[in-house]
């Protein structure tokens, strides 16, 4: 597995994966599906805290991860989010990829990374707990479209 940081060209790619995601449904806050257009900000970003990574197998996009300032002006928090191609779960792509990350996030200067995780998303839970990060508090009832409430784990990585 090889992983990079995301060009333009991966943009598409990047759509079908969280698109795919969404249509699924249950593991992301995002339900609406995204245009390309919507990674502009975290692949082609002025902002040297803003990347997005992705793992390629075999030639193909299986995974990305991106970070970004959690809550500007504080920027030495980083917000992470990591999606996984559907059916390639499993794989090790989220371990690779935070091995890259983590680092790059180092020498971005962030001290910390938040992860927001719903709660009903168990193997996001999981993962990030596998990556070393820690329960800080959670957000209650925060409302799907439909009006479902789903509450909001944060998790926090001091690195």
């Amino acid at each position: 597995m090889k992983i990079r940081l995301a060009s333009p060209h991966d943009k598409p790619a990047l759509t079908e994966i969280l698109n795919d995601i969404i249509a699924i449904g249950g593991t992301t806050a995002y339900e609406d599906p995204l245009a390309p257009a919507y990674f502009d900000r975290l692949v082609e970003a002025d902002d040297p805290k803003t990347f997005l990574h992705v793992a390629e197998a075999e030639g193909e996009i299986v995974g990305f991860q991106w970070m970004e300032p959690f809550d500007p002006p504080d920027d030495h928090i980083g917000g992470i989010a990591t999606f996984a191609r559907p059916g390639t779960t499993q794989r090790g792509i989220g371990s690779a990829l935070f091995e890259v990350t983590k680092s790059a996030s180092r020498a971005a200067g962030y001290a910390e990374i938040e992860a927001k995780i719903r709660a009903d998303n168990s193997g996001g839970l999981a993962y990030y707990t596998r990556m070393g990060f820690e329960d800080r508090f959670v957000t209650t009832g925060v409302p799907l479209k439909d009006g479902t409430p789903v509450d909001r784990v944060h998790k926090r990585l001091i690195l």
